[in-house]
């Protein structure tokens, strides 16, 4: 098995290489944004792909990467976790059906509620000591789908037609639409930017560049929050207009 994964503040990261780690320590985990991972799927024959749930779908990156390698993808044997804040009915389901639509088969589903990415909302924070009891009871439930995997019994959450159903109507055809495109949404303070270009380099889309001595956006954001989180000035910003919370999985993962 070879884990893939997309991964904003470290939760799909992390329990990738969790799973991975339960599975066989041997596996080798790749991001999608690295340049070896092509030739890693091409040459497996089963996947552990990982990715962080957006509005009950995925995100547009991790589509493109998808698509743009629609050759790799046939008979590949795909377990998907997907990671979330709170709900999304079919995360695992929604790339699923992307997948098989290039060959795929999906071998089974995982569900993973994790501390919630979204820094500049207030909605789903909760206190530092309840996202490690999040963290440590995914690690739980890795344990459990890794052992029924070998079993032979895959979990099969977030895939079917009532789960489909389920994603459809509790957010993706309300929200959906904000995924289908990259967004120009992306809010940088300028009084607030010091310039250093940790934004620049950390961003999966190239979308930021440091000009003049300040970090200015594109319109290409896919809203992994990754530089949000990680801004050392709160400078940037993208749901809301004010940072609630930085929030990266080094936080939560008790040592």
């Amino acid at each position: 098995m070879t884990g893939i994964y997309f991964s904003g503040t470290g939760n799909s990261r992390y329990v990738t290489e969790f799973f991975c780690r339960e599975y066989d320590r041997d596996t080798k985990v790749y991001s999608i944004e690295n340049p070896e991972v092509t030739d890693a799927i091409a040459n497996a024959e089963s996947l552990v792909f990982s990715y962080p749930v957006q509005f009950s779908t995925v995100p547009k990156i991790v589509r493109d990467f998808v698509s743009d390698h629609g050759e790799l993808w046939k008979n590949k044997k795909i377990f998907i976790i997907a990671t979330m804040g709170l709900f999304s009915g079919d995360g695992a389901g929604s790339l699923g059906r992307l997948l098989e639509k290039y060959g795929a088969q999906i071998t089974g589903g995982l569900h993973l509620k994790m501390p919630d990415s979204i820094g500049d909302e207030k909605a789903l924070k909760r206190p530092l000591e309840k996202n490690r009891e999040l963290v440590k009871a995914a690690e739980r439930k890795i344990c459990d789908a890794v052992k029924r995997l070998k079993e032979g019994h895959p979990t099969k959450e977030g895939l079917g037609p009532f789960c489909q159903m389920a994603g459809l109507f509790g957010q993706r055809l309300y929200f959906g639409h904000k995924t289908k495109n990259y967004t120009s949404g992306l809010k940088i303070d300028a009084e607030k930017c010091i310039g250093c270009g940790k934004c620049e380099i950390l961003c999966p889309m190239k979308n930021i560049k440091t000009e003049g001595g300040k970090a200015v956006s594109g319109d290409c954001c896919t809203m992994c929050y990754r530089c949000i989180n990680n801004c050392p000035k709160q400078a940037i910003t993208l749901l809301g207009n004010h940072i609630t919370e930085q929030c990266v999985i080094e936080k939560y993962i008790e040592s």
